[in-house]
């Protein structure tokens, strides 16, 4: 069923939006000098919010998850988790009841099935929305990381993750990547995007971040996340670099725990802060917080989103920057160990926190807030300086201008020919060929026309791509081989490895995806017993790249840093000779029997 709220497949008219907005919002769009689109005049914002009630400079704060496809007619299953979670049935309704600023788009909650359908969900919101009275537009977002973090899936263009752009070390593909996947974004009627990680990953046993930073190189990184800051924007969507004060070396993760980052003053300096100050230069517009203990930036024991001496006295005083800050996400428990999720929102304003980032009790949240300023805890002029700074970013990204996506230019925009060609060349760039003893790749079918392909096939990130066997098996017969296919998962049994052992012998050469390998895991007994049939093994880390220590018997090793079909193509066509490989190490790789030494330093990547 599709959402009705759009009307059809027409563009909504501006007539439509003034009549359907407020007074003020018309006033933005065309009253005094002409304003254009991502044009500010803060004195009309201003007078935007004085106009506003209280409740509704609440609403404008917050940015909630809602499930369904649709705004007005979801699904069952959808009603009645909203009714359950919201008690509305509705993303309509939520918005009535809360007037609230911002929606987050995830794949759990079923709002991205396809790029029409998330078009007409987003207009549908903007539409709801702005039938309020004094009604605004909605700033939706998402988490579009790419690599292993991603909510729109095919038919939508998918690039490489950040660590393999890492990998790829191109300022220019960076800043494509953010253009055109921006692009995307915004022809689906999405705003914000949750992106780059800013990061920097120096710890290998990371379990939160990895292969979603850039890399272990402050410098580096800092390049790559300014680069894609401005593909980002120059598409009029909104980059968010998180998670600051920075998330890289941490061995806790934060949606299961409260991780410390134990690093003094000056290596936070050195470390952390440069891909940040990266982005503030750069002109970002949100930048998220972490849910993370960093004593030496305050030692209060309050995660960095609930510290006001991080968010007002590092980021807004010492890095200048005065865009919109927003929490990561309030239901992780790395945020929720110390306080109770009604005093949560209530600090992370008094932090200088602007966007309060999907709270698990909406109700709870927004009326603890709304209490705070009645109770005198929080003054409503503090809310005004949130308010005016999500107002003047919705006023930049255009939306006060025109909020709605045009429905017939989704197809045009979305995953065209181009885009998808664009980033099959981007990923050729990326693909490191980390171990090649004897030359044995690239290999040839006239050679070795019979491979055998297994390994883990991991769920797809945005559920509509690989299984990731099947991915490299289908491009490697496009190269001319012929494939044979088994998934023999991240833990193989006894039983599992066997019939890989057995199907090996029938192979001119195997190629195995191996994801985050431990001393202790079967994956590494399967790649064993495969070495020791003597045909030709190529392995594939599909994620982590640290992978290759503990299999020092392979004599060919190349890294893709993520699963999607994107990588495991290119990861193909060099394994076929169809391109040679071209990354370099972004992190540097520690033996696995002594991890104070560097078995592969930053730089590291063979080529033919």
């Amino acid at each position: 069923m599709h959402d009705t709220s759009t009307g059809s497949t027409a563009k909504p008219s501006r007539r439509t939006v003034l009549t359907a907005g407020a007074a003020a919002t018309a006033a933005l769009a065309v009253g005094g000098p002409a304003l254009a689109a991502g044009e500010v005049d803060d004195k009309l914002l201003r007078g935007l919010v004085s106009r506003m009630t209280l409740q509704e400079k609440v609403g404008q704060l917050f940015v909630s998850r809602v499930y369904g496809h649709s705004a007005t007619a979801p699904d069952q299953a959808d009603i009645d988790a909203n009714l359950k979670e919201f008690g509305v049935r509705t993303a309509a309704e939520l918005i009535a009841k809360y007037r609230l600023g911002g929606v987050i788009y995830f794949v759990w909650a079923h709002n991205t099935r396809n790029p029409r359908q998330i078009t007409e969900l987003s207009n549908g919101i903007q539409r709801a929305s702005l039938d309020q009275p004094r009604g605004l537009p909605v700033l939706i977002s998402t988490d579009q990381e790419h690599g292993i973090v991603c909510r729109v899936g095919k038919p939508a263009t998918l690039f490489p993750g950040a660590m393999a752009m890492g990998a790829g070390g191109s300022r220019s593909d960076a800043r494509t990547l953010g253009r055109i996947a921006g692009r995307e974004l915004r022809a689906m009627g999405i705003r914000q995007d949750y992106t780059p990680v800013a990061d920097v990953n120096v710890n290998p046993a990371n379990p939160v971040i990895g292969v979603r930073s850039f890399g272990a190189d402050p410098a580096a990184v800092s390049r790559l996340v300014a680069a894609e800051v401005e593909g980002y924007q120059h598409s009029g969507v909104a980059a968010t670099a998180k998670h600051f004060p920075g998330h890289g070396d941490t061995e806790v993760d934060s949606h299961y725990g409260f991780p410390t980052i134990t690093h003094t003053r000056t290596q936070w300096e050195t470390l952390d802060a440069p891909p940040f100050r990266a982005a503030v230069a750069a002109g970002i517009d949100s930048i998220m917080t972490a849910h993370i203990l960093v004593p030496a930036l305050d030692d209060s024991g309050d995660p960095a989103t609930l510290s006001r001496p991080i968010l007002t006295g590092i980021l807004r005083e010492q890095l200048g920057y005065d865009g919109v800050v927003v929490t990561d996400s309030l239901d992780m428990a790395g945020v929720r160990q110390k306080y109770g999720d009604d005093r949560v929102p209530v600090l992370a304003l008094k932090a200088g926190v602007d966007q309060l980032l999907n709270p698990p009790k909406l109700d709870v949240a927004w009326n603890a807030v709304l209490k705070a300023v009645q109770d005198g805890e929080l003054t409503e002029e503090r809310l005004d300086e949130s308010v005016l700074r999500v107002l003047r970013l919705k006023a930049k990204l255009g939306l006060l201008h025109d909020p709605y996506a045009v429905p017939g230019g989704v197809d045009r925009a979305v995953g065209n020919l181009a885009h998808l060609a664009t980033a099959d060349r981007i990923a050729e760039r990326t693909t490191t060929l980390l171990v090649n003893e004897g030359g044995l790749l690239p290999l040839s079918p006239a050679s070795h026309g019979k491979v055998l392909v297994l390994g883990a096939d991991l769920a797809s990130p945005s559920g509509t791509t690989g299984p990731p066997t099947g991915v490299l098996a289908g491009a490697l017969a496009e190269q001319g081989f012929a494939t044979t296919v088994m998934s023999t998962g991240t833990a193989p049994s006894a039983a599992v490895i066997d019939r890989a052992v057995a199907a090996a012998g029938e192979a001119d050469a195997v190629v195995v995806g191996t994801y985050n390998v431990s001393a202790t895991s079967s994956q590494k007994t399967l790649v064993e017993r495969l070495l020791a049939t003597g045909v030709p093994v190529v392995a594939v880390a599909v994620r982590n790249p640290y992978d290759v220590a503990r299999l020092p018997g392979v004599r060919a090793y190349l890294a893709t840093y993520s699963w999607t079909d994107v990588e495991l193509r290119a990861a193909a066509r060099v394994i076929a000779g169809e391109v040679s490989p071209r990354g370099k190490l972004p992190v540097p790789v520690q033996r696995a029997d002594d991890p104070t030494k560097v078995l592969y330093p930053i730089g590291h990547g063979l080529t033919y």
